[in-house]
């Protein structure tokens, strides 16, 4: 299932991270020759999508257009400007059936929502109830806890003094941080093992400003060693003294309005004051009075709207409930019996954690823009929940006796109620369908951890409760891109990276690459853009190879039979393409993105085109024979199936390669099966000898680099302690030595070591280069002394920062782990430059 994005949505990095991940695990399944469905669509977004209509229309409000014609605009902006995400998608390679594309407002969908809230509510698991919602005063409507934002901010703590009822003289001192909702106190909390209060426990305090009488109380939730100790109670308006107030009986008194404007149960004075208004007319009074004993400055964290901006507020009201606890049995029992496991598994506990404390759901929004709920009202306020008017009026009139009038209730669902059906709707629910049968329960979701609760939680809640069976069978979670440096993305920090501009500039195959590279199991994902620019560089790597096969004759033969090879460098690169792909295939299976891009990586750039295209090309450009048309079919075939494995991760570059060199009669890659090799070319011998080859040829040219030998010096190399095998291999693979690692001869030597060489050691043998007469030996001994010892003192310096233990309380941890990631990388520097030393004979 594909999480359907918003309407209003446009591609951001997570969108590109998870229809990534998605996308790959979709393609190699069809490889697989699989029946695939990654079934697509999006989300009306009922926040999001009214607040752009409200401000499309302003200076006009929605209540001056009315309800219809508002839901209309929208429905009209959504047939103009709500299919953009999914054009972005398509640029980003995604390939789920479009022809299945659903929308949750689709008539199918809203049916299905129907039939699952009237079905709940005659269970009596849907119900209406007074509690406290995060209230948007400004979008005038409860959100999720999704929608709300903490943000650390600059505020007060004010310690005020509340008169004990017995003695006015004497004081409870009471610190708070909103003092204006104090007017909605309805008593006072403290630890009932606190000995300052535990003669005051049963007694009464009296509430500045207002005169109300407030019981003390004793409860664990009082924390002694936080202010005072003493906790004033606002059940209305702080959802855990809504909890408290419930298990003593406090009075909960709400005295906001809709707009977040004091409302009558306030004192006169403070009647239609704003909230923050409010405040200071409080604060003026409480100094006036003396009852302020200090203030202190704090940073402390405030819930914003995500969507308008404004402060949230914990608001007492009457809203439309799901027994939440009760379908989180089941959702609990699957995980715990492995119906549906998570991965990686620590991903359970965050879920446990949540689905073991739920509350409940708070499932109604203040909006016109969603599901309706269908619940309709008579004359005296008794409730009629139906699947329509009719069957609504059928209901009023058998309770009535009469026909009577009815009006629905104007508010909407949840926007996660609709979506929690996505897995069941979306393949005909509550029609009894094909795809039901064939596609339900489905076998992966790929999602972020932040919604484990809010669409995870709901999706398995509700599957179970309605298709009797978990939704689906793994849960595949992923990280948060952040940074280059680990911070999370944001606006206001200006690191926000755009993947459109990503693939307008590099292309969505170096965009996806990058992000398959950097998936590791339950990691976050340090992004920066020099990384897709360096599978970038992969794409042209690959490019220019195909080239470079077309030009060198090799031509794709059906009839080829690699298992015929002859020539070692053949039989070499087969026997590790037949590794590469078991590993792959393996690694995708296991959804460890990161390990299969890896070998794909390293089999396509070193070993095909570093080297096995290198070792192959005296062959492909020598003299027509047997190992010429060998070598000519093996690196077409090889190149073939390399495609294959690489299409999943990177479809574009490799179907668009594909095409021009074996479109036809090979059909589209998009629609290919996924390479079997058989187990014959696997070839032992072959890989340790050129593995052997590679690495010394590797180890001589990295020796030669360190010491900074001229490019086009070719030096003999002598050859001490080698084995009779190496002598053979040696014998054999002497001029792939000699041209590759730019040697003058190759000698076996049983002499001792010319003074002034550069020596390498690969397995049991020590191979020489004489540089007395290349290089000044002295002076190229004391460059790299040199930049050995600048090193050694910039790590020295790290050390010492690290160690400081005021830097690490103090320094942002993103700085530390730049400090920690810079003397790593300054080690492996100063390793390689003591090598270079050592390497240098005295």
């Amino acid at each position: 299932m594909m999480p359907p994005p918003n309407v209003t949505g446009s591609l951001h990095m997570g969108h590109a991270l998870t229809f990534t991940i998605q996308d790959t695990l979709i393609r190699f399944h069809r490889m697989l020759g699989k029946s695939v469905l990654w079934q697509p669509g999006s989300d009306h977004a009922g926040i999001a999508t009214q607040v752009v209509v409200e401000r499309q229309i302003e200076p006009q409000s929605r209540h001056d257009l009315g309800r219809d014609a508002f839901v209309k605009k929208v429905w009209d902006w959504k047939a103009q400007s709500g299919g953009m995400i999914s054009q972005q998608l398509h640029r980003l390679g995604a390939s789920p059936d479009w022809s299945r594309d659903r929308f949750t407002m689709d008539e199918g969908l809203s049916a299905a929502v129907r039939k699952v809230f009237v079905q709940l509510y005659r269970e009596g698991l849907i119900y209406r109830d007074k509690r406290l919602v995060n209230w948007d005063c400004q979008l005038q409507s409860a959100i999720s806890d999704l929608e709300v934002e903490q943000k650390e901010v600059d505020g007060h703590l004010w310690y005020i003094r509340y008169p004990l009822k017995d003695n006015p003289s004497e004081h409870m001192i009471v610190a708070t941080t909103r003092p204006e909702t104090m007017l909605g106190d309805t008593g006072i909390a403290v630890h009932p093992d606190d000995e300052r209060y535990q003669d005051l426990v049963g007694k009464q305090a009296v509430l500045p400003l207002v005169g109300r009488d407030l019981p003390i109380i004793a409860d664990s939730y009082s924390d002694p060693e936080k202010g005072s100790g003493a906790v004033k109670m606002t059940p209305a308006h702080d959802f855990n003294d809504f909890e408290i107030g419930r298990r003593h009986n406090l009075a909960m008194i709400n005295i906001l309005d809709n707009h977040g404007r004091l409302n009558d149960e306030v004192p006169e004075a403070y009647r239609g004051l704003d909230r923050f208004q409010a405040r200071k007319r409080v604060l003026a009074d409480l100094e006036s009075a003396g009852l302020i004993e200090k203030i202190e400055s704090i940073r402390h964290a405030v819930p914003f709207s995500e969507r308008s901006g404004t402060q949230v507020e914990p608001f007492l009201s009457d809203q439309w409930y799901a027994d939440a606890q009760t379908l989180a049995k089941e959702a609990i029992a699957a995980v715990e019996d492995g119906r549906t496991r998570f991965v990686p598994k620590q991903y359970e506990n965050i879920y446990f954690e949540w689905m073991r404390n739920i509350q409940p759901w708070c499932i109604s929004r203040q909006l016109w823009w969603g599901h309706q709920i269908p619940a309709w009202y008579g004359p005296d306020g008794e409730v009629f929940v139906a699947n329509d008017a009719n069957e609504a009026a059928e209901q009023a009139e058998a309770h009535y006796g009469k026909s009577v009038e009815l009006v629905q209730d104007e508010d909407v669902l949840d926007t996660w109620f609709s979506s929690g059906l996505w897995p069941f709707s979306t393949l005909g629910w509550p029609q009894d369908t094909s795809e039901l049968h064939r596609y339900y329960p489905t076998d992966v979701l790929v999602t972020g951890f932040d919604i484990i609760f809010f669409w995870v939680a709901r999706m398995m809640m509700l599957g179970l409760k309605f298709m009797g069976e978990v939704p689906f069978k793994d849960v595949y979670i992923h990280g948060l891109v952040r940074d280059e440096r680990g911070q999370k993305m944001s606006k206001s920090k200006g690191n926000v990276i755009d993947p459109l501009n990503l693939i307008e500039k590099y292309g969505a195959d170096a965009l996806r690459f990058t992000i398959l590279a950097s998936t590791g199991p339950g990691r976050d994902i340090k992004f920066g853009e020099s990384r897709v620019e360096g599978y970038r560089n992969f794409a042209t790597k690959l490019w220019n190879a195909t080239r470079f096969t077309e030009m060198n004759g090799c031509e794709l033969d059906q009839d080829f039979d690699p298992s015929t090879c002859n020539n070692i460098v053949n039989r070499w690169i087969l026997s590790k393409l037949t590794m590469a792909s078991t590993q792959v295939r393996q690694a995708f299976a296991d959804y460890k993105f990161n390990e299969a891009a890896s070998t794909l990586y390293q089999f396509t750039w070193n070993e095909f085109c570093d080297w096995y295209l290198e070792l192959a090309k005296p062959l492909l450009q020598g003299d027509d024979g047997p190992d010429k048309t060998e070598t000519q079919k093996t690196a077409a075939w090889v190149l073939a199936k390399m495609l294959h494995l690489l299409h999943p991760a990177t479809p574009f570059v490799t179907e668009e390669l594909w095409q021009r060199r074996f479109g036809s009669p090979g059909g589209s890659l998009i629609a290919a099966e996924w390479p079997e090799f058989d187990d014959a070319l696997t070839d032992n011998a072959a890989e340790s000898e050129i593995d052997w080859l590679v690495r010394t040829i590797g180890a001589i040219r990295t020796a030669r680099n360190e010491v900074s030998v001229p490019a086009g010096a070719r030096i003999s190399l002598n050859v001490h302690g080698a084995s009779d095998v190496t002598k053979k291999r040696l014998q054999r693979h002497e001029a792939s030595m000699a041209r590759l690692a730019r040697l003058a001869s190759v000698e076996p030597s049983d002499a001792a070591i010319a003074k002034g060489s550069l020596q390498v050691v690969v397995d049991e043998a020590t191979y020489a280069l004489p540089l007395a007469d290349v290089i000044d030996l002295d002076q190229e001994r004391q460059r790299l002394q040199k930049e050995l010892s600048k090193v050694e003192g910039d790590i020295a310096k790290i050390e010492k920062k690290l160690g400081n233990p005021q830097f690490l309380e103090r320094a942002p941890a993103d700085v530390v782990e730049e400090q920690r990631n810079r003397r790593e990388e300054l080690a492996r520097s100063r390793d390689k430059l003591a090598a270079a030393l050592a390497r240098i004979a005295a």
